[in-house]
This record gives structure tokens, sequence and C-alpha cells, in this order.
């Protein structure tokens, strides 16, 4: 009888994440190579990508570091050509746009188009559509399937004042998830599972600026309402998306699919009183 440990080891599988170079893309990369997987990460920026993937072997895992434009499908070709089968796509490209955010200077009817539409194609497209036509091709012809993971955000769950175009597109990232869970597994192979992780408030440099004062780096009265709505009191730290990363990337999850996982401290689950 295997050892139900044993299901949560990734040894082998190849990984691929998108946006590697970021905060949470860093910390999901060395989730999976300490789970055993062939790690390669990607990024718009060359040298993002390969810093993280030589820390990664550095301390002894095993990585790779390459250049892929998310928003740009031949760019993700030539990367999947590069990489060749996957069997784990994280989707961590994504983030917001400062002047598609609402302030006292800029109102609502005056966010232009062009951010907003840049914050779609930011989380939508290239953080959830596009590498998912791409690495997802090869895995309907694996006998053992494979895993998209996408990452939502608590804005998809309760949408958040001043960031419509974020909030829309987290959204609109927890639906794709849902209907290509769905469409993959009836079209495709039933062995293909898509969730979404939904991260509550970790501090990264999107909305560090949002939820920590620029001088001094004291809370925000935006950030200490989230504090005041977080059941555990404090904000998230990056690591502590790793477990949960693990799970549904492994066969540990092998009956999931489909759901779009909070991890928030209990942010949604709390109604404020």
């Amino acid at each position: 009888m295997t050892n139900v440990l044993d299901n949560f080891r990734l040894d082998g599988r190849i990984a691929v994440i998108t946006g590697g170079g970021g905060v949470l893309g860093a910390v999901f990369a060395r989730a999976l190579a300490e789970a055993g997987a062939v790690v390669w990460v990607t990024d718009c920026a060359a040298d993002r990508a390969e810093q993280v993937a030589a820390a990664l072997v550095d301390n002894g895992y095993q990585a790779h570091g390459l250049e892929a434009d998310a928003l740009k499908q031949e760019s993700l070709a030539a990367a999947a050509e590069r990489v060749g089968a996957v069997d784990i796509l994280i989707n961590a490209a994504g983030g917001n746009v400062a002047t598609a955010t609402t302030t006292a200077e800029l109102g609502f009817f005056d966010l232009p188009l062009s951010a907003l539409e840049r914050v779609v194609a930011l989380n939508l497209f290239a953080g959830a559509i596009l590498p998912s036509q791409v690495f997802g091709r090869g895995m309907q012809d694996n006998p053992a399937g494979g895993v998209i993971l996408n990452i939502s955000s608590m804005n998809a769950l309760r949408p958040l004042t001043r960031i419509p175009g974020y909030s829309a597109a987290k959204a609109a990232v927890s639906n794709f998830t849902q209907w290509l869970a769905v469409h993959m597994a009836q079209e495709y192979n039933p062995r293909i599972r898509v969730n979404a992780l939904a991260p509550g408030f970790f501090l990264t440099e999107q909305n560090r600026f949002l939820l920590t004062e620029r001088e001094g780096g004291a809370l925000t009265e935006r950030g200490r309402r989230i504090i005041d709505h977080t059941p555990m009191g404090r904000l998230g730290a990056p690591e502590e998306l790793a477990g949960a990363t693990v799970w549904l990337c492994s066969s540990a999850a092998a009956f999931v699919t489909g759901v779009v996982l909070p991890v928030d401290g209990g942010f949604s689950a709390f109604a404020g009183v």
C-alpha cells in the first residue's frame, strides 16, 4: 500500500511556471522543485527567470530559466518546443497597473481604456488562456494526464474598491478555470486537472503601494481594513502558498478539478460581524 505522503511527491515530472520571476512565481518554483519536479522557470525577463532557476540549482534542485512572454503566443510556443512534454503548468503571470486604479486624482470615468485592457490581458490572457493553449496541448496525449494551476484572487470572490480591472480579470480567471476543467476532461483527457489558487493578501510588489505607506512601510488605511477583515489578523507570507500548490499539482489531489481554493487566513469566510 502506498504511503499517503508519497502521493505528494512530484519526482521526475516536468513543470513550467509562467511569470516565474515574480515573488509568488519563485515560491511556486521552489515548492515544486522541493517535491522533486524538474522546473522550467519562464518569465518575460530572461534575467529574472534565470536568477530564480540558478538559486534552485545552487540548492541541489533541477531547474532551468527560460525567457517566455506569456502575452505572445509565438514566444510561448518557442518555449514549449524547448521544454517538450509538460506534466504541470502553473500560470503565475499577472499583475495590476497603477493607471487602472482609481485614486483621488483619477476617477472611474477617467480610467484609460488602454490601462484596463492591459490588466485584463495580463491576468486573463497571459495569466491563464494563452499558456494553457500552448502547454496544455501536449497533455491530451499523456496517459497520466496533466495539471494546470491558475492564480485567481480574493478579488474574484469579493471585488475590492479601486481596482475594477484587476477584480474583473481575476473573476474571469476563476470562471475560465472551471470551464477549462470541464472542457479538458470531457473533450481531451479525463486525467487532465485544472484548478486555481485564490490567494488572500500577500505583500508583493504589485500591491505594496496600496497596502503600505511609501515612506516607512506602515500599513495604509486600506491595509488596516484588510487585516481587520482577516480572522488570522495578518498578511500572508508568500511561502504559505507552497503546501496548497504542491497538493493541487500532485497525485494527492487526483480527484480534484475545477476548484478555486482560497488561501486567505479566513478572509472569504468572515462577514465582518
